[in-house]
C-alpha cells in the first residue's frame, strides 16, 4: 500500500494531492542537471503555480518564468525573485508593473519591442522570441512552430545588427519531448540563428524538456548542453520546463457518486469533472491512468458490454462529452469508492474552471511523514465572486 493509500482517510474528496516525496525526487534530478550542464532551470508557472509549495522549490531553484502580470507578481511576491517574463503581447496598462516584477523581459515581435523596450531599459534584461520553423510536436494545438503561428520572429525578419538593448533569444518548440528531439531541434536553431549569437548574452530554450520522465535520456541532454557551451561559451543557457517539475508528483482523488447503465454500458459518475478539472484529457487528448485499473484502448460498445468490471468514468457536469472510457477494474465499483487519477498536478490546477458551478477540488500536500496539509478548500463564494 502506498503512502497516499494508507492516508486516504485524511484527504477530502475531490482533491488534488501533491506528494512531497515525489516532488523532491523531481527537484533533485532537475538541480543535478542544472549543475552538471552549467545551465539555469527555472519553473514555468503555466504548468504549476501552487505557491504554498514554493518553500520546497526554493531549496533547489532560484527563479521562475511568467507569461502575464499575475504570474509575474506571483514570482516576485510569493516565490521571492523576479520572473523571466514572456507574453505574446503586452498591453500599455500592465507593462510598467510587469517590468517591476521581472528580471528578464522577452518580446514576441519587433513591433512590441519598439513600443515597450524603452520602459524596460536598465530594469530588466531584454530578449526576443524567435521561431526556428521546426518542431516535432504532433498535437497541433500545442505546436508553437506551426505554419501561421503567432509565436516568434523568423530569422529572415531579424535585422543583421540587433538593437543594442537585445541581450537574449527565447525559443520554445517542445512539448513533453525527449532529449533526442532537442538534439535534432538544436541543429535547426543553430542553422537559423547562430549568426546573431555573438550579439547575445543568454539563450532560453523554453519548456517541454521532460527530463523527469522515466524513459528520458538525461545524459544525452547534459552532453548536448555541454556541447552547446563549448561552441558558445559566452552564452548563459536557460531552460524553463513546466511539466518536468510536477511530473508524476500526485493524483486527483475523486469519489464514485453513482453508477448508471445505458445500452449495456456502465458509467461510474464521480464528484469531479474531466472538462472542469482534467481539461487536457479532452484537449490533448489522453486517457489518464486510474490506480488499480487497466486502461482499455478499445472504447467500442461491445468491449464495454462484454468485458467484466469495465466502466466509462463520467464527470458531474452537464456537458454530454464530460466522460472518458474504458477502464477495467478487478471488482464491481461501489458508490462511495475512491478513485485515484494518476499524475494530475501539472497543467491541471492552473487550467481548471468552474463551468456549471462545479466546485473546484481541494488542494493539499501529503508530506513524507504521512501528514496531510490542506492548502485550500473551495466554497460557493469562490464561484460567486468570479461571476460578479
Amino acid at each position: 500500500m502506498t503512502l497516499l493509500e494508507s492516508n486516504i482517510d485524511k484527504i477530502p474528496s475531490p482533491c488534488y494531492v501533491l506528494e512531497e516525496k515525489l516532488l523532491r525526487r523531481n527537484l533533485t534530478l532537475i538541480r543535478s542537471v542544472a549543475q552538471r550542464a552549467n545551465v539555469e532551470i527555472i519553473l514555468a508557472f503555466k504548468a504549476f503555480a501552487l505557491w504554498k509549495s514554493f518553500p520546497i522549490f526554493r531549496e533547489y531553484i532560484s527563479q521562475t518564468t511568467a507569461s502575464s502580470l499575475f504570474e509575474a507578481r506571483l514570482a516576485k511576491e510569493e516565490f521571492g525573485s523576479k520572473a523571466h517574463t514572456y507574453s505574446p503581447a503586452y498591453t500599455e496598462n500592465e507593462f510598467e508593473e510587469i517590468v517591476e516584477c521581472s528580471s528578464h523581459i522577452t518580446f514576441n515581435s519587433l513591433s512590441q519591442y519598439e513600443r515597450f523596450a524603452s520602459m524596460a531599459k536598465d530594469k530588466a534584461s531584454v530578449g526576443l522570441r524567435v521561431n526556428p520553423e521546426y518542431s516535432e510536436i504532433e498535437t497541433e494545438l500545442y505546436n508553437p512552430c506551426a505554419q501561421g503561428t503567432r509565436f516568434g520572429i523568423l530569422a529572415k525578419d531579424l535585422p543583421e545588427q540587433l538593437p543594442e538593448q537585445i541581450k537574449g533569444f527565447h525559443i520554445h518548440c517542445h512539448c513533453e519531448s525527449g532529449s533526442d528531439v532537442f538534439v535534432r531541434t538544436l541543429k535547426h536553431i543553430e542553422e537559423k540563428f547562430s549568426p546573431w549569437f555573438s550579439q547575445l548574452k543568454w539563450i532560453n530554450f523554453g519548456g517541454g524538456h521532460l527530463m523527469t520522465r522515466q524513459d528520458y535520456d538525461v545524459e544525452l541532454l547534459i552532453e548536448t548542453l555541454q556541447g552547446f557551451h563549448a561552441r558558445y561559451p559566452h552564452l548563459k543557457v536557460i531552460l524553463e520546463p513546466g511539466s518536468a517539475f510536477a511530473w508524476q508528483t500526485g493524483p486527483l482523488v475523486a469519489k464514485v457518486v453513482d453508477i448508471v447503465e445505458n445500452s449495456g454500458v456502465k458509467t461510474a459518475i464521480i464528484n469531479a469533472s474531466f472538462t472542469c478539472h482534467m481539461p487536457d484529457c479532452l484537449e490533448m487528448p489522453y486517457k489518464p491512468a486510474v490506480r488499480h485499473a487497466v486502461t482499455l484502448e478499445e472504447e467500442d460498445l461491445e468491449t464495454a458490454r462484454n468485458t467484466p468490471h469495465t466502466y466509462r468514468i463520467g464527470g458531474n457536469s452537464c456537458l454530454s462529452g464530460d466522460f472518458m472510457g474504458l477502464w477495467q477494474f478487478d471488482h464491481d465499483l461501489r458508490i462511495g469508492e475512491m478513485l485515484i487519477f494518476e499524475d494530475m498536478i501539472h497543467y491541471t490546477t492552473v487550467k481548471t474552471n468552474m463551468f456549471n458551478g462545479i466546485g473546484h477540488p481541494s488542494i493539499g500536500m501529503l508530506y513524507e511523514n504521512g501528514a496531510f496539509e490542506l492548502f485550500r478548500r473551495y466554497v460557493y463564494e469562490d464561484y460567486r465572486d468570479r461571476m460578479c
